[in-house]
């Protein structure tokens, strides 16, 4: 349970660390476009807002989470659902959407505590168990917030919270193939990753023949799609270039990476 209380927490803190940033934020601000298409600051917003509230209630009621789903599905058009999930958010004003997004936060955290090392949660695709389902909320967080950031500027210091979406990263290698109908290469990967704090956090075998190295922020911008790898200080082999160019962190239909942006 210590490993799942320091996830609670760290989910909660990097929550935090986004409404520190969206809090200061003009109401003009609000309406700028980001990185993801069709969205704007406050779509970001409402899109966490919604699914922290979904995954609160995965968590206490899944009956009515189910049913849920089956509505969301049904509706989902051409807009990928986004007038399901972000339609009555869209119709707040900023500080009444910052306001729903710490309400749902709440829920998700009181709801969060009743979990145990072996809860599985029904989710939209197969159950999750605790400690990725947690996970899963914190890499969305970070990486909303960094679509938000790259928009409005300011800062966000990485920090060692990182490792929970490293680690994600890492073990999707494998899915970030298949969810694209190829082939995963054979043979281990070693991933050697720099910590914000100093340390230095490793996965897979030290004799891989395959290996990425670098920073973990780096890593973390690459495999939930939000940098290239060029743009990056990532050192590669060719077969870690080759999944970096498809990782893939997230559930969902295969999404592709951005472009790169340096010339």
């Amino acid at each position: 349970m210590a490993e799942l209380d320091g996830l609670r927490a760290d989910l909660v803190a990097e929550q935090q660390a986004l409404d520190d940033i969206v809090a200061g934020l003009g109401n003009d601000q609000w309406s700028l476009p980001t990185p993801s298409p069709g969205w704007n600051v406050a779509d970001q917003i409402g899109h966490l807002t919604y699914f922290d509230g979904t995954a609160a209630l995965a968590i206490t009621d899944p009956d009515a989470f189910r049913a849920g789903v089956e509505s969301l599905f049904a509706s989902a058009g051409s807009d990928g659902g986004d007038d399901f999930t972000l339609g009555a958010f869209r119709a707040l004003a900023p500080a009444q959407q910052l306001a729903a997004w710490r309400a749902n936060r709440r829920l998700l955290a009181e709801a969060a505590a009743t979990l145990s090392d072996t809860t599985r949660i029904a989710w939209y695709g197969p159950s999750m168990g605790a400690k990725s389902f947690l996970t899963a909320r914190l890499m969305e967080v970070w990486a909303h917030g960094t679509d938000i950031i790259d928009t409005v500027g300011g800062h966000r210091e990485p920090t060692d919270r990182l490792r929970h979406i490293a680690q994600l990263g890492f073990i999707t290698r494998g899915w970030s193939y298949t969810v694209r109908g190829q082939e995963a290469p054979t043979g281990d990967m070693r991933l050697e990753l720099n910590s914000p704090s100093g340390e230095l956090w490793t996965w897979g075998p030290d004799d891989a023949a395959d290996t990425v190295r670098g920073s973990a922020e780096d890593f973390c911008l690459v495999v939930t799609q939000r940098r290239h790898v060029d743009d990056t200080d990532l050192q590669c082999s060719e077969i870690g270039r080759h999944w970096l160019l498809r990782a893939q962190a997230f559930a969902g239909g295969a999404t592709n990476v951005p472009e790169p942006r340096r010339s």
